[in-house]
């Protein structure tokens, strides 16, 4: 019955949502949340990507993290939230997105990284960064940060 319910749903133009995976990269002695912008509109994201054979999700999370952000860092495993948003595509249309954010603490940030050129990067307290976000999940995500749980 599941399968025939998906079937119907995609003859009528609906699709499974995707899923991408996020990393939030937190500097550990200040708290300070690192944001990139995208490549497109250049508005303020975290560093998000798809999902890669043979690494797990925050696996894949931390390597978008390096290739976008220039980030290192230990990065959890257990996801730190979700949230959605429609992706353009070339053909001008957009599909639905899931995004699985992981919490990746900065030990290192690189000047050079591969997406070096094609973005620019700043730090932020979590509360700031979650204003400058335009998805309101990941503002929710961004406003729970404790902003005392760094290292002393």
């Amino acid at each position: 019955m599941r399968f025939l319910r998906k079937c119907f749903r995609m003859l009528l133009g609906r699709r499974p949502v995707s899923m991408q995976v996020g990393a939030v990269c937190r500097d550990p002695t200040t708290g300070l949340v690192l944001l990139a912008t995208s490549r497109d509109s250049g508005r303020w994201v975290i560093p998000k990507g798809w999902p890669m054979a043979g690494r797990s999700l925050s696996g894949a999370a931390a390597q978008e993290a390096w290739e976008e952000a220039g980030v290192r860092g230990p990065i959890e495993k257990r996801e730190l939230g979700r949230f959605s948003y429609n992706k353009g595509q070339d053909s001008g249309f957009s599909v639905p997105v899931q995004v699985r954010v992981f919490l990746l603490t900065v030990t290192a940030l690189e000047d050079e990284f591969p997406e070096a050129g094609q973005r620019k990067r700043r730090w932020f307290a979590p509360k700031k960064a979650a204003e400058l976000v335009a998805e309101p999940e990941l503002k929710a995500i961004l406003n729970a940060l404790d902003p005392y749980e760094v290292q002393k």
